[in-house]
């Protein structure tokens, strides 16, 4: 009886294998969310895969100034009844606002990184003009 299970327990891991070796994964993707589309359609392209954007929000940067917020790999299977190969994508997301939101311009929350960023970049531009307006002569 025990060498029946066995057997049994035996042949269904072996039916789970040879099912579970048919599903088509994406070799491993570089980690691009927080760059810029240019430097991560740069990454993904050097590690032998394809970017695709997915999604897109905003419209205040251009497309390759637009930071990726989200990545997701997948494999996709070649036509069939062609000799082709299957192509590793990389799809991303990207949002295409800048700077921190405000009650007129769409942009990063004020609490998250990006906006936290923003923020602070603004702030030490204006007190760099500030401080060089304050030091012109005045004439």
């Amino acid at each position: 009886m025990r060498k029946a299970v066995a057997a049994v327990s035996l042949s269904a891991a072996s039916a789970l294998l040879l099912l579970g070796s048919g599903v088509a994964q994406a070799s491993s993707a570089p980690s691009v969310v927080g760059q810029k589309y240019s430097d991560a359609s740069a990454a993904i392209s050097g590690a032998g895969m394809t970017p695709v954007v997915s999604t897109t929000f905003g419209d205040r940067n251009a497309k390759d100034d637009c930071m990726v917020v989200n990545q997701v790999s997948r494999t996709v299977p070649p036509p069939e009844d062609s000799s082709g190969s299957a192509t590793d994508q990389v799809l991303v997301s990207l949002n295409c606002d800048s700077g921190e939101a405000s009650a007129k311009t769409p942009g990063f929350s004020a609490a998250s990184p990006e906006g936290k960023a923003a923020a602070a970049a603004a702030s030490s531009s204006a007190a760099a003009a500030s401080s060089s307006a304050a030091a012109a002569p005045a004439g």
